[in-house]
């Protein structure tokens, strides 16, 4: 998974506020509502692909996704929580 190192320093790159590692209920939420065609990423765009993490932005508000062990940090590609 993602190295504590590299959770130290990433940022969300709209608000440049911390994130933190999504816990797996809400992973398998999320999971759920894409595999159900009701996720949709920031750019209201439908989310096809599942994520095995996520990368929450420090006000619970957007979560990035994490896909092949590499985090997703562009705004419209965050998914709202």
């Amino acid at each position: 998974m993602l190295e504590p190192e590299l959770l130290e320093i990433l940022a969300c790159p709209e608000t440049k506020e911390a994130v933190k590692l999504g816990d797996p209920a809400l992973v398998a939420a999320v999971n759920a509502r894409i595999a159900r065609g009701e996720q949709k990423n920031r750019a209201a765009q439908p989310v096809r692909e599942a994520v095995e993490a996520l990368l929450v932005r420090a006000d619970g508000r957007f979560a990035y996704p994490v896909r092949d062990g590499f985090p997703i940090m562009l705004v419209d590609e965050a998914l709202p929580l």
